[in-house]
Protein backbone atom coordinates (compact mmCIF):
# COMPACT_ATOMS: atom_id res chain seq x y z
CA UNK A 1 0.00 0.00 0.00
CA UNK A 2 1.37 3.60 -1.02
CA UNK A 3 0.28 6.95 0.23
CA UNK A 4 -1.44 8.75 -2.40
CA UNK A 5 -0.05 12.27 -2.23
CA UNK A 6 -3.84 13.55 -2.73
CA UNK A 7 -5.10 12.36 -0.05
CA UNK A 8 -6.66 13.92 2.60
CA UNK A 9 -4.93 14.43 6.63
CA UNK A 10 -8.57 12.98 7.77
CA UNK A 11 -8.58 9.78 5.32
CA UNK A 12 -4.79 9.10 6.46
CA UNK A 13 -5.81 9.50 10.23
CA UNK A 14 -8.47 7.39 9.28
CA UNK A 15 -6.23 4.71 7.21
CA UNK A 16 -4.02 4.30 10.24
CA UNK A 17 -6.51 3.63 12.70
CA UNK A 18 -8.08 1.16 10.54
CA UNK A 19 -5.01 -0.72 10.91
CA UNK A 20 -4.42 -0.25 14.82
CA UNK A 21 -5.07 -3.83 16.41
CA UNK A 22 -7.30 -4.76 19.75
CA UNK A 23 -4.26 -5.12 22.64
CA UNK A 24 -5.94 -8.75 23.12
CA UNK A 25 -5.25 -10.02 19.32
CA UNK A 26 -2.24 -12.55 18.27
CA UNK A 27 1.28 -10.28 18.64
CA UNK A 28 1.38 -11.85 14.62
CA UNK A 29 -0.78 -9.19 13.50
CA UNK A 30 1.54 -6.61 15.44
CA UNK A 31 4.18 -7.86 13.63
CA UNK A 32 2.20 -7.48 10.53
CA UNK A 33 1.32 -3.91 11.09
CA UNK A 34 4.47 -2.86 11.82
CA UNK A 35 5.68 -4.24 8.28
CA UNK A 36 3.25 -1.92 6.63
CA UNK A 37 4.30 0.96 8.59
CA UNK A 38 7.77 0.57 8.01
CA UNK A 39 7.05 0.11 3.94
CA UNK A 40 5.12 4.02 4.46
CA UNK A 41 8.34 5.20 6.09
CA UNK A 42 10.32 3.77 3.07
CA UNK A 43 8.19 5.60 0.76
CA UNK A 44 7.91 8.82 2.28
CA UNK A 45 12.00 8.91 2.45
CA UNK A 46 11.32 8.19 -1.54
CA UNK A 47 9.62 11.68 -1.62
CA UNK A 48 11.80 15.07 -1.88
CA UNK A 49 12.58 16.78 1.08
CA UNK A 50 9.74 19.51 1.34
CA UNK A 51 7.64 18.39 -0.64
CA UNK A 52 3.47 18.80 0.97
CA UNK A 53 1.80 16.20 1.88
CA UNK A 54 -1.88 16.87 3.11
CA UNK A 55 -0.78 20.41 4.07
CA UNK A 56 2.33 19.00 6.04
CA UNK A 57 5.97 18.44 5.35
CA UNK A 58 7.24 14.91 4.41
CA UNK A 59 9.82 15.44 7.10
CA UNK A 60 6.63 16.15 9.78
CA UNK A 61 4.98 13.59 8.69
CA UNK A 62 7.50 10.76 8.69
CA UNK A 63 7.39 11.64 12.98
CA UNK A 64 3.92 11.35 12.97
CA UNK A 65 4.22 7.69 11.48
CA UNK A 66 7.09 6.31 13.18
CA UNK A 67 4.83 7.98 17.02
CA UNK A 68 1.89 5.86 15.92
CA UNK A 69 3.98 2.70 14.86
CA UNK A 70 5.64 3.04 18.54
CA UNK A 71 2.23 3.73 20.55
CA UNK A 72 1.32 0.21 18.91
CA UNK A 73 3.65 -1.85 21.03
CA UNK A 74 1.26 -4.34 22.67
CA UNK A 75 2.24 -4.81 26.58
CA UNK A 76 2.92 -8.42 26.87
CA UNK A 77 0.44 -10.36 28.54
CA UNK A 78 -0.29 -10.12 32.49
CA UNK A 79 -0.67 -13.66 32.48
CA UNK A 80 3.46 -14.69 31.37
CA UNK A 81 4.44 -12.01 33.72
CA UNK A 82 2.64 -13.78 36.75
CA UNK A 83 3.87 -17.24 35.49
CA UNK A 84 7.54 -15.85 35.61
CA UNK A 85 6.94 -14.72 39.50
CA UNK A 86 5.56 -18.02 40.10
CA UNK A 87 8.47 -19.87 38.09
CA UNK A 88 11.09 -17.80 40.35
CA UNK A 89 9.39 -18.31 43.38
CA UNK A 90 9.37 -22.13 42.65
CA UNK A 91 13.12 -21.63 41.72
CA UNK A 92 14.18 -20.01 45.19
CA UNK A 93 11.53 -22.18 47.41
CA UNK A 94 13.30 -25.69 45.40
CA UNK A 95 16.60 -25.19 47.92
CA UNK A 96 16.11 -25.94 51.90
CA UNK A 97 17.00 -23.52 54.27
CA UNK A 98 18.92 -24.66 57.53
CA UNK A 99 20.36 -22.14 59.93
CA UNK A 100 24.35 -23.01 61.59
CA UNK A 101 25.69 -21.73 64.57
CA UNK A 102 29.46 -22.54 64.98
CA UNK A 103 30.23 -23.18 68.79
CA UNK A 104 33.51 -23.98 70.76
CA UNK A 105 35.90 -22.79 72.77
CA UNK A 106 37.57 -19.31 72.04
CA UNK A 107 40.67 -19.86 69.26
CA UNK A 108 39.15 -23.69 68.37
CA UNK A 109 38.93 -22.10 64.70
CA UNK A 110 35.12 -20.86 64.42
CA UNK A 111 35.92 -17.67 62.25
CA UNK A 112 38.26 -19.25 60.45
CA UNK A 113 36.40 -22.45 59.63
CA UNK A 114 33.46 -20.07 58.30
CA UNK A 115 35.75 -17.50 56.04
CA UNK A 116 37.01 -20.25 54.38
CA UNK A 117 33.29 -22.17 53.77
CA UNK A 118 32.57 -18.64 52.46
CA UNK A 119 35.65 -18.78 50.06
CA UNK A 120 35.31 -22.48 48.85
CA UNK A 121 31.21 -21.63 48.36
CA UNK A 122 32.48 -18.87 45.57
CA UNK A 123 31.34 -15.75 48.58
CA UNK A 124 34.74 -13.97 48.88
CA UNK A 125 37.03 -13.23 45.93
CA UNK A 126 40.61 -13.84 45.38
CA UNK A 127 41.37 -10.10 45.89
CA UNK A 128 39.77 -9.79 49.14
CA UNK A 129 41.33 -13.05 50.68
CA UNK A 130 45.02 -11.50 49.43
CA UNK A 131 43.77 -7.54 51.07
CA UNK A 132 42.97 -9.39 54.45
CA UNK A 133 46.26 -11.76 54.29
CA UNK A 134 48.25 -8.46 53.68
CA UNK A 135 46.38 -6.79 56.78
CA UNK A 136 47.01 -9.91 59.17
CA UNK A 137 50.70 -9.78 58.41
CA UNK A 138 51.23 -6.66 59.02
CA UNK A 139 49.60 -7.36 62.60
CA UNK A 140 52.18 -10.02 62.71
CA UNK A 141 49.15 -12.86 62.65
CA UNK A 142 49.30 -14.48 59.50
CA UNK A 143 46.74 -17.43 60.26
CA UNK A 144 44.55 -15.16 61.21
CA UNK A 145 43.36 -13.83 57.67
CA UNK A 146 40.76 -16.23 56.75
CA UNK A 147 38.69 -15.61 60.29
CA UNK A 148 38.74 -11.60 59.22
CA UNK A 149 36.43 -12.59 56.86
CA UNK A 150 33.39 -13.01 59.69
CA UNK A 151 35.16 -11.04 62.26
CA UNK A 152 34.76 -8.19 60.54
CA UNK A 153 35.24 -4.76 63.30
CA UNK A 154 38.71 -3.59 64.37
CA UNK A 155 38.27 -4.71 67.86
CA UNK A 156 37.97 -8.34 66.85
CA UNK A 157 40.85 -8.52 64.78
CA UNK A 158 43.58 -6.93 66.65
CA UNK A 159 42.52 -9.13 69.68
CA UNK A 160 41.90 -12.52 67.79
CA UNK A 161 38.66 -13.27 69.19
CA UNK A 162 34.74 -13.16 68.22
CA UNK A 163 32.88 -10.50 70.18
CA UNK A 164 29.89 -10.36 67.99
CA UNK A 165 27.48 -12.96 66.33
CA UNK A 166 29.07 -12.90 62.73
CA UNK A 167 26.28 -13.92 60.01
CA UNK A 168 26.74 -14.59 56.34
CA UNK A 169 25.14 -16.80 53.65
CA UNK A 170 26.36 -19.71 51.24
CA UNK A 171 24.91 -22.51 49.36
CA UNK A 172 25.23 -26.12 48.41
CA UNK A 173 23.47 -27.82 45.73
CA UNK A 174 20.71 -28.58 47.85
CA UNK A 175 20.50 -26.19 50.45
CA UNK A 176 20.89 -22.46 51.64
CA UNK A 177 22.44 -21.71 54.42
CA UNK A 178 22.73 -18.89 56.76
CA UNK A 179 26.28 -19.15 59.30
CA UNK A 180 25.87 -18.03 62.66
CA UNK A 181 29.67 -17.69 64.21
CA UNK A 182 29.48 -17.31 68.08
CA UNK A 183 32.31 -15.61 70.32
CA UNK A 184 34.20 -18.36 72.15
CA UNK A 185 35.74 -16.15 75.04
CA UNK A 186 33.59 -16.67 78.32
CA UNK A 187 32.82 -12.74 78.45
CA UNK A 188 30.97 -13.05 75.56
CA UNK A 189 28.48 -15.80 76.78
CA UNK A 190 25.36 -14.14 76.27
CA UNK A 191 25.82 -13.36 72.35
CA UNK A 192 26.71 -17.12 71.86
CA UNK A 193 23.21 -17.55 73.62
CA UNK A 194 21.80 -15.02 71.21
CA UNK A 195 23.08 -16.59 68.28
CA UNK A 196 22.60 -20.47 68.87
CA UNK A 197 18.86 -19.67 69.80
CA UNK A 198 18.70 -18.99 65.93
CA UNK A 199 20.04 -21.96 65.23
CA UNK A 200 18.24 -25.07 63.65
CA UNK A 201 22.13 -27.38 63.89
CA UNK A 202 25.50 -26.88 65.54
CA UNK A 203 28.63 -26.88 64.35
CA UNK A 204 31.17 -27.95 67.61
CA UNK A 205 34.59 -26.81 66.71
CA UNK A 206 37.30 -28.58 68.76
CA UNK A 207 40.91 -27.87 68.75
CA UNK A 208 43.14 -31.00 67.91
CA UNK A 209 46.32 -28.80 69.05
CA UNK A 210 47.91 -30.36 72.01
CA UNK A 211 46.65 -28.60 75.12
CA UNK A 212 43.83 -26.94 73.43
CA UNK A 213 40.90 -29.46 73.62
CA UNK A 214 42.39 -30.23 76.92
CA UNK A 215 42.00 -26.62 78.03
CA UNK A 216 38.38 -26.16 76.20
CA UNK A 217 37.10 -29.75 77.95
CA UNK A 218 38.08 -29.44 81.63
CA UNK A 219 36.42 -28.18 84.15
CA UNK A 220 35.26 -23.70 83.21
CA UNK A 221 36.31 -24.06 79.52
CA UNK A 222 33.56 -23.09 76.84
CA UNK A 223 33.57 -26.59 75.00
CA UNK A 224 31.38 -27.75 77.95
CA UNK A 225 29.19 -25.26 78.66
CA UNK A 226 28.76 -24.45 74.68
CA UNK A 227 27.28 -27.91 74.42
CA UNK A 228 25.13 -27.51 77.61
CA UNK A 229 23.70 -24.18 76.08
CA UNK A 230 23.05 -25.56 72.73
CA UNK A 231 21.37 -28.34 73.74
CA UNK A 232 19.19 -26.10 76.24
CA UNK A 233 18.54 -23.61 73.77
CA UNK A 234 17.12 -26.16 70.90
CA UNK A 235 19.71 -27.20 68.75
CA UNK A 236 18.99 -30.35 68.49
CA UNK A 237 21.58 -32.08 66.12
CA UNK A 238 25.43 -31.47 66.18
CA UNK A 239 28.30 -31.49 63.85
CA UNK A 240 31.60 -31.95 65.70
CA UNK A 241 34.33 -31.08 63.41
CA UNK A 242 37.87 -32.02 65.18
CA UNK A 243 39.63 -29.08 63.29
CA UNK A 244 44.01 -27.88 63.12
CA UNK A 245 44.38 -31.67 62.22
CA UNK A 246 47.15 -29.95 60.32
CA UNK A 247 49.06 -29.09 63.23
CA UNK A 248 52.78 -30.14 63.65
CA UNK A 249 51.62 -31.56 66.81
CA UNK A 250 48.86 -33.62 65.78
CA UNK A 251 49.64 -34.17 61.66
CA UNK A 252 46.14 -36.24 60.82
CA UNK A 253 47.02 -38.52 63.70
CA UNK A 254 44.06 -40.73 63.83
CA UNK A 255 45.05 -41.97 67.65
CA UNK A 256 44.59 -37.83 68.64
CA UNK A 257 41.42 -38.03 66.44
CA UNK A 258 40.13 -41.29 68.70
CA UNK A 259 41.16 -40.05 71.63
CA UNK A 260 39.14 -36.54 71.11
CA UNK A 261 35.86 -39.23 70.05
CA UNK A 262 35.92 -40.94 73.03
CA UNK A 263 36.41 -38.09 75.70
CA UNK A 264 33.49 -36.50 73.77
CA UNK A 265 30.54 -38.90 73.81
CA UNK A 266 29.98 -39.74 77.41
CA UNK A 267 29.74 -36.34 78.13
CA UNK A 268 27.52 -35.19 75.03
CA UNK A 269 25.13 -38.16 76.33
CA UNK A 270 25.33 -36.55 80.12
CA UNK A 271 24.08 -33.32 77.94
CA UNK A 272 21.07 -35.00 76.69
CA UNK A 273 22.03 -35.78 73.17
CA UNK A 274 21.69 -39.02 71.15
CA UNK A 275 25.20 -39.67 69.74
CA UNK A 276 23.98 -42.23 67.28
CA UNK A 277 21.29 -40.23 65.78
CA UNK A 278 22.17 -36.36 66.36
CA UNK A 279 25.88 -36.72 66.50
CA UNK A 280 28.42 -36.34 63.33
CA UNK A 281 32.27 -36.52 64.65
CA UNK A 282 34.75 -35.34 61.20
CA UNK A 283 38.35 -34.15 61.07
CA UNK A 284 38.91 -31.15 59.01
CA UNK A 285 41.75 -27.82 59.01
CA UNK A 286 40.04 -24.89 58.62
CA UNK A 287 43.56 -22.98 57.35
CA UNK A 288 43.97 -24.99 54.38
CA UNK A 289 40.32 -26.29 53.97
CA UNK A 290 40.76 -29.87 53.95
CA UNK A 291 38.08 -31.97 53.96
CA UNK A 292 35.75 -28.69 54.28
CA UNK A 293 33.70 -29.03 50.42
CA UNK A 294 35.70 -31.80 49.45
CA UNK A 295 37.01 -34.82 51.08
CA UNK A 296 40.32 -35.22 52.37
CA UNK A 297 43.07 -36.93 50.03
CA UNK A 298 44.20 -40.00 50.89
CA UNK A 299 47.78 -38.72 50.33
CA UNK A 300 46.75 -36.20 53.67
CA UNK A 301 44.70 -38.68 56.01
CA UNK A 302 45.00 -42.24 54.58
CA UNK A 303 42.45 -43.67 57.54
CA UNK A 304 39.53 -41.26 57.05
CA UNK A 305 36.91 -42.44 54.64
CA UNK A 306 33.87 -40.74 55.92
CA UNK A 307 32.21 -37.22 54.48
CA UNK A 308 33.28 -33.87 54.19
CA UNK A 309 31.90 -30.45 56.14
CA UNK A 310 29.64 -29.45 53.17
CA UNK A 311 28.13 -33.26 52.81
CA UNK A 312 27.59 -33.78 56.25
CA UNK A 313 25.62 -30.98 56.66
CA UNK A 314 23.85 -31.50 53.45
CA UNK A 315 22.77 -34.99 54.98
CA UNK A 316 20.97 -32.91 58.35
CA UNK A 317 17.62 -33.22 58.04
CA UNK A 318 15.45 -29.85 58.31
CA UNK A 319 13.54 -29.67 61.34
CA UNK A 320 9.55 -29.58 61.35
CA UNK A 321 7.93 -26.27 60.92
CA UNK A 322 4.93 -24.91 60.93
CA UNK A 323 4.10 -21.94 58.34
CA UNK A 324 0.62 -21.89 58.94
CA UNK A 325 0.81 -21.06 62.56
CA UNK A 326 0.43 -17.72 64.25
CA UNK A 327 3.47 -15.37 63.45
CA UNK A 328 6.23 -15.59 65.38
CA UNK A 329 9.77 -13.44 64.97
CA UNK A 330 11.99 -12.71 68.08
CA UNK A 331 13.59 -9.29 67.45
CA UNK A 332 17.13 -9.51 67.37
CA UNK A 333 18.02 -6.37 66.06
CA UNK A 334 16.57 -2.96 64.81
CA UNK A 335 17.98 -0.20 62.50
CA UNK A 336 16.78 3.06 60.61
CA UNK A 337 17.03 2.68 56.90
CA UNK A 338 14.44 4.79 55.14
CA UNK A 339 11.79 3.36 58.10
CA UNK A 340 12.33 1.28 61.01
CA UNK A 341 14.02 -2.29 60.30
CA UNK A 342 14.02 -5.10 62.09
CA UNK A 343 15.77 -8.53 61.73
CA UNK A 344 15.35 -12.17 63.26
CA UNK A 345 14.41 -15.37 62.82
CA UNK A 346 10.86 -16.74 62.30
CA UNK A 347 9.80 -19.44 64.91
CA UNK A 348 6.34 -19.55 63.40
CA UNK A 349 3.76 -18.69 60.58
CA UNK A 350 4.77 -17.15 57.37
CA UNK A 351 5.04 -13.23 56.97
CA UNK A 352 4.45 -10.89 53.50
CA UNK A 353 4.56 -7.48 52.42
CA UNK A 354 1.65 -5.86 53.31
CA UNK A 355 0.94 -8.04 56.37
CA UNK A 356 -0.61 -6.52 59.50
CA UNK A 357 0.96 -7.25 62.06
CA UNK A 358 1.89 -6.26 66.25
CA UNK A 359 5.05 -5.66 67.89
CA UNK A 360 4.61 -7.14 71.75
CA UNK A 361 4.57 -6.26 74.45
CA UNK A 362 3.70 -2.48 73.51
CA UNK A 363 0.66 -3.93 71.37
CA UNK A 364 1.88 -1.45 68.75
CA UNK A 365 0.03 -2.12 65.21
CA UNK A 366 2.78 -2.12 62.29
CA UNK A 367 2.45 -2.81 58.85
CA UNK A 368 5.38 -4.80 56.52
CA UNK A 369 6.48 -2.78 54.02
CA UNK A 370 9.21 -5.27 52.51
CA UNK A 371 10.89 -8.52 53.41
CA UNK A 372 14.65 -9.55 53.23
CA UNK A 373 16.36 -12.82 53.15
CA UNK A 374 19.32 -13.65 52.07
CA UNK A 375 20.12 -9.57 51.32
CA UNK A 376 17.50 -10.07 48.64
CA UNK A 377 13.96 -8.58 48.97
CA UNK A 378 11.29 -11.09 48.63
CA UNK A 379 7.31 -11.41 48.33
CA UNK A 380 7.40 -13.78 51.71
CA UNK A 381 9.16 -15.55 54.35
CA UNK A 382 8.38 -18.86 55.80
CA UNK A 383 9.56 -20.20 59.40
CA UNK A 384 13.20 -21.22 59.89
CA UNK A 385 14.42 -18.01 57.47
CA UNK A 386 16.59 -15.18 59.40
CA UNK A 387 15.26 -12.08 57.83
CA UNK A 388 15.20 -8.07 57.93
CA UNK A 389 12.02 -6.55 57.72
CA UNK A 390 10.84 -2.93 57.24
CA UNK A 391 8.16 -1.81 59.09
CA UNK A 392 5.63 1.48 59.19
CA UNK A 393 4.05 2.64 62.71
CA UNK A 394 6.47 2.16 64.80
CA UNK A 395 9.89 3.87 65.30
CA UNK A 396 13.13 1.83 65.99
CA UNK A 397 13.45 3.82 68.94
CA UNK A 398 10.54 2.32 70.98
CA UNK A 399 11.99 -1.28 69.96
CA UNK A 400 14.23 -2.86 71.87
CA UNK A 401 16.19 -6.99 71.85
CA UNK A 402 13.42 -9.61 73.06
CA UNK A 403 10.37 -7.87 71.62
CA UNK A 404 8.51 -10.23 69.28
CA UNK A 405 6.68 -9.26 65.83
CA UNK A 406 3.76 -11.76 66.28
CA UNK A 407 -0.11 -12.17 64.51
CA UNK A 408 -3.18 -9.73 65.67
CA UNK A 409 -5.74 -12.49 66.25
CA UNK A 410 -3.11 -15.13 68.05
CA UNK A 411 -1.11 -12.56 69.89
CA UNK A 412 2.43 -13.68 72.11
CA UNK A 413 1.59 -13.34 75.68
CA UNK A 414 3.35 -10.40 77.74
CA UNK A 415 4.09 -11.72 80.99
CA UNK A 416 5.56 -10.62 84.66
CA UNK A 417 5.50 -13.95 85.85
CA UNK A 418 5.26 -17.31 85.25
CA UNK A 419 5.77 -21.42 86.14
CA UNK A 420 8.75 -23.43 84.91
CA UNK A 421 10.50 -26.61 85.13
CA UNK A 422 14.20 -26.06 85.82
CA UNK A 423 17.17 -27.99 86.11
CA UNK A 424 20.03 -26.67 88.49
CA UNK A 425 23.54 -27.62 87.03
CA UNK A 426 26.36 -26.04 89.11
CA UNK A 427 25.57 -23.03 92.32
CA UNK A 428 28.10 -20.70 92.42
CA UNK A 429 29.89 -21.62 96.01
CA UNK A 430 28.12 -21.46 98.93
CA UNK A 431 24.77 -20.76 97.57
CA UNK A 432 20.77 -21.62 98.10
CA UNK A 433 18.54 -22.19 95.50
CA UNK A 434 15.62 -20.82 97.11
CA UNK A 435 12.73 -18.23 97.22
CA UNK A 436 14.51 -14.63 97.23
CA UNK A 437 17.52 -16.19 94.66
CA UNK A 438 18.41 -13.08 91.81
CA UNK A 439 19.98 -14.35 88.39
CA UNK A 440 19.83 -13.35 84.63
CA UNK A 441 17.31 -15.14 82.37
CA UNK A 442 17.99 -15.51 78.88
CA UNK A 443 15.15 -16.59 77.11
CA UNK A 444 15.54 -16.23 72.92
CA UNK A 445 16.66 -12.82 72.24
CA UNK A 446 14.92 -11.33 75.65
CA UNK A 447 18.08 -10.53 78.47
CA UNK A 448 16.60 -10.24 81.69
CA UNK A 449 16.79 -9.99 85.41
CA UNK A 450 14.43 -12.28 87.25
CA UNK A 451 13.58 -13.33 90.81
CA UNK A 452 12.43 -16.93 91.72
CA UNK A 453 9.20 -16.12 93.79
CA UNK A 454 8.41 -20.10 94.78
CA UNK A 455 9.14 -22.89 94.75
CA UNK A 456 6.27 -25.34 94.23
CA UNK A 457 7.80 -29.31 94.00
CA UNK A 458 10.96 -31.05 93.54
CA UNK A 459 10.96 -33.87 90.52
CA UNK A 460 12.32 -36.92 91.07
CA UNK A 461 15.07 -37.31 87.93
CA UNK A 462 14.35 -41.14 87.88
CA UNK A 463 10.48 -41.46 88.12
CA UNK A 464 9.90 -38.36 86.62
CA UNK A 465 7.28 -37.65 89.45
CA UNK A 466 6.81 -34.52 91.75
CA UNK A 467 7.08 -35.52 95.74
CA UNK A 468 4.75 -34.96 97.91
CA UNK A 469 7.17 -33.37 100.39
CA UNK A 470 7.19 -29.14 100.43
CA UNK A 471 10.17 -28.05 99.06
CA UNK A 472 12.11 -25.29 100.69
CA UNK A 473 15.40 -25.37 98.54
CA UNK A 474 17.33 -27.35 96.26
CA UNK A 475 20.74 -28.39 95.45
CA UNK A 476 23.19 -28.94 92.53
CA UNK A 477 21.52 -31.49 90.04
CA UNK A 478 17.83 -31.11 91.46
CA UNK A 479 14.56 -30.56 89.13
CA UNK A 480 12.50 -27.99 90.30
CA UNK A 481 9.35 -26.54 89.02
CA UNK A 482 9.05 -23.11 90.47
CA UNK A 483 7.63 -19.85 89.97
CA UNK A 484 9.52 -16.83 88.30
CA UNK A 485 9.10 -13.13 88.10
CA UNK A 486 10.43 -10.11 86.03
CA UNK A 487 11.19 -6.48 86.29
CA UNK A 488 9.62 -5.73 83.18
CA UNK A 489 7.46 -7.41 80.90
CA UNK A 490 8.78 -10.62 78.85
CA UNK A 491 7.28 -12.50 75.60
CA UNK A 492 7.57 -16.03 75.93
CA UNK A 493 5.15 -19.13 75.28
CA UNK A 494 4.65 -22.52 76.56
CA UNK A 495 7.42 -24.91 75.77
CA UNK A 496 4.84 -27.42 74.43
CA UNK A 497 3.30 -24.87 71.86
CA UNK A 498 6.61 -22.94 70.80
CA UNK A 499 9.29 -24.71 72.09
CA UNK A 500 11.97 -22.29 71.11
CA UNK A 501 10.24 -19.21 72.62
CA UNK A 502 9.74 -21.48 76.08
CA UNK A 503 13.19 -22.28 76.65
CA UNK A 504 15.70 -20.76 78.87
CA UNK A 505 18.61 -20.27 80.90
CA UNK A 506 19.42 -18.47 84.23
CA UNK A 507 22.87 -17.17 84.57
CA UNK A 508 24.65 -15.72 87.60
CA UNK A 509 28.24 -13.84 88.04
CA UNK A 510 28.98 -15.00 84.71
CA UNK A 511 27.91 -18.70 85.09
CA UNK A 512 25.57 -20.70 83.81
CA UNK A 513 23.49 -22.45 86.84
CA UNK A 514 20.08 -23.45 85.38
CA UNK A 515 17.99 -24.19 82.35
CA UNK A 516 14.50 -24.94 82.05
CA UNK A 517 11.23 -24.44 80.30
CA UNK A 518 8.14 -22.70 80.21
CA UNK A 519 5.24 -24.76 81.75
CA UNK A 520 2.57 -22.12 82.83
CA UNK A 521 1.68 -18.69 81.98
CA UNK A 522 -1.15 -16.62 83.84
CA UNK A 523 -4.73 -16.32 82.55
CA UNK A 524 -5.20 -13.74 80.25
CA UNK A 525 -6.95 -10.65 82.25
CA UNK A 526 -5.69 -12.23 85.75
CA UNK A 527 -4.10 -9.50 88.54
CA UNK A 528 -0.46 -10.19 89.67
CA UNK A 529 -1.32 -10.05 93.27
CA UNK A 530 -4.09 -12.89 92.02
CA UNK A 531 -2.12 -14.70 88.96
CA UNK A 532 -4.10 -18.12 88.18
CA UNK A 533 -1.54 -19.57 85.81
CA UNK A 534 -3.03 -21.80 82.65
Amino acid sequence: MALDPTLTSKDIEEEIRSLQLDPAEDNDGVAALEDVISEEIENLDKMEEGTLLCGWLVSDFKDVVQSNSQSLQVEPKVKDKVVTDVEDLTEEDKKRHLNVVFIGHVDAGKSTIGGQILFLSGQVDDRTIQKYEKEAKDKSRESWYMAYIMDTNEEERVKGITVEVGRAHFETETTRFTILDAPGHKSYVPNMISGASQADIGVLVISARKGEFETGYEKGGQTREHVQLAKTLGVSKLLVVVNKMDDPTVNWSKERYDEIESKMIPFLKSSGYNVKKDVGFLPISGLVGSNLKTRVEKSVCAWWNGSCLFEALDAIEVPPRDPKGPFRMPIIDKFKDMGTVVMGKIESGSIREGDSLLVMPNKAHVKVLAVYCDENKVKHAAPGENVRVKLSGIDDEDILSGFVLSSIVKPIAAVLEFVAQLQILELLDNAIFTAGYKAVLHIHAVVEECEIVELLQQIDPKTKKPSKKKVLFVKNGAVVVCRIQVNNQICIENFLDFPQLGRFTLRTEGKTVAVGKVTGLPSPGSSSSSTNFA
